[in-house]
């Protein structure tokens, strides 16, 4: 595979060889081998990983995604590998449903998937460690979770899973914050009635009771002082593209409803600064889907969430094309951190490595409409933005999209964790590693 691709600091032409194992076994300025092909002036980058995705498998009968739906957005989206939330129906809480969950799983996955068990019960989660990639803890009430830890709670939760070596996401916002005014009917409301001070608040409780060994990722980041806080602290954090190109405005429009809520424009702008930065360890999705009567209805009743994760990656590469962002700090939250962060060989053009990877043309842009993407739910909150898809995603050498059209099989694959890399978090502005 013949191309450009950005390594050791600059954009440069490059070749790499897949061997039959479907790993790199060559990146060089020329590679011998049976079959050569030559991108021309195309981008060749890794896959990107998705650490935060609602396949909503397994789920009741209005539920408008599974792992095989979800899987091919992620395929076509340039994401080779997702992190699915257990908050489905029934909450992956228990080992059993927990295998049921895997069972589903075969033969439906367009590309690879790690699946995290619930963390609401510190004495489940020796056994669920057994046959999870990681865990997942809500501070608040979600999606099909409604008891939360109490001060008493969360220690031995959070002793527990440093026990397992697994990581632990965190959804961060602490209820006793939230308003008790009138049903919000904007989304400016919604984020007065969950504050960014409910966010600060759960963060602040949750980093002073961290014991030392547990690998903590704060899910979407809302503010750069909750981003700080998190980093200054030595642990990970996540950010999503709405939170990062969507504010708070005064639309009753619910299909921008979402937990925790948009900022306001001046929170928002801080963000994306901080991002492009490079101070933010992760980029990921939040792909939580609802149908669209569901959004429809008046803001109050409709459910938070919106999908992403076949839309993440190609707007962050159009904000790259209008040199607002730094290819190479996209390829750091998107690709290469976050596959570390699940012990995985993907995420770098490296010799051991899966042949994960994307070909790019930025020349190809394009703006997004809901009749041409691929989530069940029939829509978009990024309407009519430039994006720029893979025109080519390859996962271990075998090509799953070709001309932006989904041409794979199922060859996804469960993983769980193989390597531990603690040296992810960014220590100042710029400092991902090249």
């Amino acid at each position: 595979m013949a191309g450009r691709a950005w390594l050791r600091g600059r954009l440069q032409p490059i070749e790499v060889g897949v061997g039959e194992g479907g790993r790199i076994v060559a990146v060089k300025k020329s590679v011998t081998g049976e079959r050569r092909r030559d991108l021309g002036d195309a981008v060749l980058m890794p896959s990107a990983t998705d650490l935060h995705v609602h396949f909503r498998d397994p789920g009741g009968p209005d539920e408008v995604e599974d792992f095989a739906s979800g899987t091919r957005q992620a395929a076509l989206g340039g994401v080779g590998l997702v992190a699915d939330m257990p908050n489905t129906r029934p909450l992956m809480d228990r080992l059993s449903r927990l295998e049921s969950k895997v069972a589903r799983t075969r033969g439906r996955l367009a590309v690879d998937a790690a699946l995290l068990a619930s963390a609401q019960r510190a004495g489940r989660i020796p056994i669920l460690a057994a046959g999870s990639a990681g865990f997942k803890l809500y501070l608040s009430p979600s999606t099909n979770v409604e008891a939360t830890p109490d001060e008493t709670e969360l220690g031995p939760i959070l002793e527990s899973v440093a026990r397992s070596g697994l990581s632990l996401t965190v959804h961060a916002e602490d209820p006793a914050l939230f308003s008790e005014l009138d049903p919000a009917t904007t989304s400016a409301g919604w984020d007065a009635h969950r504050p960014a001070r409910a966010e600060a608040a759960a963060i602040t409780r949750l980093v002073a009771a961290v014991p030392a060994g547990l690998r903590l990722d704060v899910a979407h980041v809302t503010t750069v002082d909750a981003l700080r806080a998190v980093v200054q602290a030595g642990h990970a954090s996540e950010a999503t593209a709405h939170h990062l190109l969507l504010a708070a405005s005064s639309s009753t429009d619910a299909r921008r409803k979402v937990n925790p809520p948009l900022r306001p424009e001046v929170e928002r702008a801080k963000l994306w600064e901080a991002f492009r930065a490079g101070e933010i360890p992760f980029l990921a999705s939040d792909h939580a889907p609802h149908s669209a009567a569901a959004k429809d209805q008046p803001y109050a009743l409709a459910p938070s969430g919106m999908p992403g994760v076949e839309t993440t990656v190609p707007l962050l590469l159009a904000r790259v094309r209008q040199s607002e962002l730094a290819f190479a700090t996209l390829q750091a939250a998107a690709c290469d951190r976050p596959a570390r962060w699940l012990g995985q060989p993907e995420g770098r053009l490296a010799v051991g490595h899966d042949a994960n990877f994307l070909v790019v043309d930025f020349r190809k842009r394009r703006r997004l409409h809901a009749r041409d993407l691929h989530a069940p739910c029939g829509w978009t909150a990024f309407e009519g933005w430039e994006a720029i898809f893979p025109r080519e995603h390859y996962l271990r050498g075998e090509r799953i999209v070709e001309g932006g059209e989904y041409v794979g099989r199922p060859i996804g694959r469960l993983v769980r964790p193989e390597y531990v890399d603690r040296a992810l978090v960014p220590s100042s502005p710029g400092s991902e590693r090249r």
